[in-house]
């Protein structure tokens, strides 16, 4: 364990997904993952099992040929990645609860950056059909930026923002 995060007063069971990242966790840890504006967080979790997995997806196809930098950016490697991660893990795949939160509408213009945020919702939601998965609960579009948590424990998926508080999905 690294114990430079413990003495800066971390919390050991948070688990912080950065933007283009994937991650999954174990009861009792809570996964987490801050600014979601026009990104999309995707939760997976499994009740019997009590672990889950998240994504923080920031474009919804990546592009063609090499690219450098996180490649769990694009909801079409991410996606995919997440679930077959959480099968290894020993989730069932007719028992996962798959939730997404963001895909606001953060940028303002004709330059398509306007709608980044539903194409990424779309995106994901799209990707999980693929995987045989759907979405049982969200919380997407508008004009603010959320940070999710998703508690191994209950699956619970807590949304805050500024603008609404804090909301349970």
């Amino acid at each position: 364990m690294d114990t430079s995060a413990l003495e800066m007063g971390a919390d050991p069971l948070h688990v912080i997904v950065g933007v283009g990242e994937i991650a999954c966790a174990h009861e009792p840890e809570v996964l987490v993952t801050q600014a979601l504006g026009s990104c999309i967080g995707l939760t997976l979790w499994d009740p019997r099992l009590c672990i889950g997995g998240m994504a923080h997806v920031m474009l919804p196809a990546s592009p063609a040929g090499d690219f450098t930098g996180r490649r769990h950016r694009f909801a079409d490697l991410a996606v995919p990645e997440l679930v077959e991660e959480m099968l290894r893990l020993g989730a069932g795949r007719h028992r996962m609860i798959a939730k997404i939160a963001g895909g606001a509408a953060m940028f303002k213009g004709d330059s398509g950056m306007d709608t980044i945020g539903k194409r990424n919702a779309t995106a994901v939601i799209e990707q999980l059909e693929k995987c045989g998965l759907t979405v049982r609960a969200a919380d997407t579009g508008g004009s603010h930026a959320r940070t999710i948590e998703l508690h191994m424990n209950s699956g619970v998926l807590l949304v805050r923002s500024y603008t609404f508080g804090m909301r349970e999905i």
